[in-house]
């Protein structure tokens, strides 16, 4: 992915996620990057059309490093989405404000590179054997329990781990459940 921005880019969008990182997604105006660059604003346009072009490389990079997060997850204990649902608490998290940016606004599909949010979407769909339903009910579990946590949603003393967990586990037994017929056999097999 950064390998087809120029090294100049790279630089502009690595401030621009360090910028994001400190302040939030409203702190991020091209007014304030070109300084931290020590660069006036008009420079900033050589390398990105438009701030949403930055947002966009921003929000490449969050589905790149949630897929590497879940992909790790999923190395570790094949087909779990207890543990993809950790992984995906864990990274967003630790990036809160990039998480943000990515996930409460329309994605820029048509502007991110080719494959990517299929990349993103493969270990949870993996985990939910194939399928797209149950693994959309997965990650919207997944997306709800982090948005809320993030913006301090839960009352003080919950244990979200434990509701994380029960969460995961429920979808998968959900999924677990559709599969199997009556007499346990495998539907479709």
């Amino acid at each position: 992915m950064a390998d087809r921005l120029s090294p100049r880019a790279r630089e502009i969008a690595a401030e621009a996620r360090v910028l994001l990182e400190e302040s939030g997604p409203a702190a991020l105006t091209l007014r304030a990057l070109a300084e931290r660059l020590g660069i006036k604003a008009p420079s900033l346009y050589k390398h990105f059309p438009d701030k949403k072009a930055v947002e966009t490389e921003l929000v490449a990079q969050f589905l790149a490093e949630a897929a590497e997060a879940m992909e790790a997850a999923e190395a570790r204990e094949p087909g779990s989405p207890v543990a993809l649902a950790r992984a995906y608490r864990t990274y967003a998290l630790a990036h809160p404000h990039l998480y943000c940016l990515a996930n409460e606004r329309p994605l820029p599909r048509a502007a991110l590179p080719a494959g990517l949010e299929d990349r993103a979407a493969a270990p949870v769909l993996r985990a939910c054997g194939g399928d797209g339903d149950l693994a959309r009910s997965l990650w919207a579990f997944a997306h709800g329990m982090v948005v809320l946590e993030i913006h301090g949603r839960f009352p003080p003393g919950a244990d979200l781990s434990e509701a994380w967990r029960k969460g995961a586990e429920a979808l998968a037994k959900a999924g677990e459940a559709r599969v199997k017929g009556a007499d346990g056999d495998v539907k479709g097999a």
